[in-house]
């Protein structure tokens, strides 16, 4: 009997296929199916209901940053002079054109948002906080932290 998730929609192999490509997203259907002890075609069917129900969102190249010459990662708390709905809408379009914004979180606390921005180096970072950043909509005041060594990232998994 195959096992369900908390959301009572997946099933065991369906975690698995999900796992087995977070770990290797360029898994032919073969290997996948295969490292999930599924014949080729119910897998296959499988992957293309989890893509389309919105399980997974899509296949990218993990990068390293360092070799890109963008090993410059920054914090940067950014406190807003308006919080109504129009203000937080026309800062979140703005912030989505800037490049080196990794990530931006609403957040719950003394700022209203975290953005992880990464650059090539301060001097880069200092431009784009001044340019950009602090020429966003309704932004008040900023706040940043530089990451001195990055111990542990969602997208980059130790070799």
């Amino acid at each position: 009997m195959a096992q369900t998730s908390i959301s009572g929609e997946l099933d065991s192999y369906d975690i698995k296929i999900i796992q087995a490509l977070v770990d290797d997203g360029r898994l032919s259907i073969t290997d996948l199916s295969e490292k999930v002890g599924l014949s080729k075609t119910p897998c296959h069917q499988r992957l293309k209901r989890l893509i389309k129900d919105g399980y997974i969102l899509g296949f990218r190249a993990v990068l390293d940053p360092q070799k890109l010459g963008l090993d410059h990662v920054a914090y940067t708390e950014v406190k807003l002079s308006d919080t109504r709905e129009a203000a937080l809408h026309s800062f979140n379009e703005a912030v989505r054109n800037i490049r080196e914004i990794e990530e931006c979180q609403m957040i719950a606390g003394s700022y209203d948002y975290l953005l992880k921005v990464r650059t090539a180096d301060m001097r880069r970072f200092r431009r784009v906080l001044g340019e950009y950043i602090s020429t966003l909509p309704h932004v008040a005041s900023t706040s940043t932290f530089v990451v001195m060594e990055s111990v542990k990232e969602a997208n980059l998994r130790p070799a």
